[in-house]
């Protein structure tokens, strides 16, 4: 199959908007799941996921954290501007990046643009009794991002804590309502730690303390992995072959023990999420280029959209995962700090993701293209099946398991 001349109309079918979940469950483990395996289809509670899997499988968690990265202000005028945080631009290190003061600059969307000609946005806000000021000032446009350069008039006040104090948490555009308080919560998994993301890793959302104690009880090992999911996972698709679609680039950040982790089980991992697939993925590919080059930087092995494609690597999973270790080794670093702009689709040889726990995805996205690709073209198959049996999709929804 050639993957870049795949027709993004074949992955399409029928979503009704009361089939999309507004809201969460009020108990997260109370959602349907799903369980593909091996063509045959059953479901049942998510909380019964662990007897499931295998004893002694490696299953991988994103622990990224949403940030309240819609930021509105209001011109003299009365309109209203919104500024929603893509990607740090200065610093461009996240953790540096909320613990600025004073001064930062991002790469942003900017609603209503074209109410705001020139000059800065001001916009006053309260931190434990004390009134500070943020001001916005727009600079060069990128692509479909513009640089924002921040200011406040604090040198005691960390970035991170004015979004908490003035940012709006950014739900999926397609709930069609407002956040609401009970979303700060409810739209964080409950191992989230590390800030960056302005979307949520959703198949993350249905587990509780309960279920990982109950994964552990079940002998399963965990692990976790950071990327941080930006607003182009919401970029629908809309070239008539995906060729024509320009995937977005997401930061991640793997540390030494998870790669030790994924030597000891063999190269293979269940992923929570289509996130840990694409960086589990990548990684594989991260491995091969310092194989053939191991002089790279950190930057060099950024994964590029059709990288899979285009090369046959005969390199294993483990023996990929022993060259990020030995490039760590040489930086005397215990992290991997890279980037990827992976794309899945039918075609795609998985490597190193052998199970895959995950929500339903919207039709005709890039998402659907990965799903379909980790069942060899069977996904209508458990669409059809959770619409005719009353699944509820999207962020909010019901989950899946899928075992090829």
């Amino acid at each position: 199959m050639d993957t870049k001349h795949i027709k993004i109309s074949d992955y399409n079918y029928p979503l009704p908007d009361e089939r999309i979940a507004k809201y969460p469950l009020k108990e997260r483990d109370h959602s349907k799941l799903l369980i593909y395996n091996h063509g045959e289809i059953s479901d049942d509670k998510f909380f019964n996921l662990p007897k499931y899997l295998p004893k002694g499988a490696l299953m991988i968690f994103n622990n990224t954290k949403v940030i309240q990265a819609r930021i509105h202000f209001h011109k003299e005028s009365g309109a209203l501007i919104e500024v929603f945080l893509l990607e740090p631009a200065n610093p461009t290190d996240y953790e540096l990046m909320f613990q600025t003061k004073g001064h930062c600059s991002w790469l942003c969307m900017v609603g209503n643009l074209k109410k705001w000609k020139q000059g800065s946005l001001k916009r006053e806000f309260n931190i434990n009794g004390h009134k500070f000021t943020l001001s916005a000032t727009r600079g060069e446009e990128r692509k479909t991002s513009h640089w924002i350069d921040f200011d406040w008039d604090s040198d005691e006040v960390s970035f991170a804590e004015i979004l908490e104090a003035v940012g709006e948490l950014p739900i999926p555009p397609y709930l069609n309502r407002e956040t609401e308080e009970s979303d700060k919560t409810t739209y964080q998994t409950v191992y989230s730690k590390i800030k960056g993301s302005v979307a949520a890793p959703t198949a993350g959302l249905h587990f509780t303390d309960a279920v990982l104690n109950d994964l552990d009880a079940h002998g399963i090992d965990r692990e976790e992995l950071t990327l941080h999911v930006g607003a182009g996972t919401f970029k629908p698709v809309k070239s008539e072959e995906i060729e024509g679609h320009e995937m977005h680039t997401e930061y991640i950040s793997v540390h030494r023990h998870t790669l030790e982790k994924i030597i000891a089980h063999e190269g293979k991992a269940i992923a929570v999420g289509t996130t840990s697939v694409r960086t589990l993925e990548s990684l594989y590919y991260m491995g091969v280029r310092l194989h053939n080059n191991p002089d790279l930087t950190e930057e060099q092995l950024h994964i590029n959209q059709w990288e899979p494609y285009e090369t046959n690597p005969t390199l294993s999973p483990v023996d990929s995962m022993k060259e990020i270790l030995a490039f760590l080794d040489r930086h005397g670093i215990n992290t991997l700090h890279s980037s990827t702009q992976i794309i899945i689709a039918p075609g795609y040889e998985y490597k190193i993701v052998k199970m895959l726990v995950t929500n339903f995805h919207q039709p005709q996205s890039t998402l659907l293209l990965l799903v379909s690709a980790f069942l060899h073209g069977d996904w209508k198959k458990v669409y059809n099946y959770a619409l005719e049996h009353d699944f509820r999709f999207l962020s909010y929804g019901d989950s899946n398991l899928l075992i090829p």
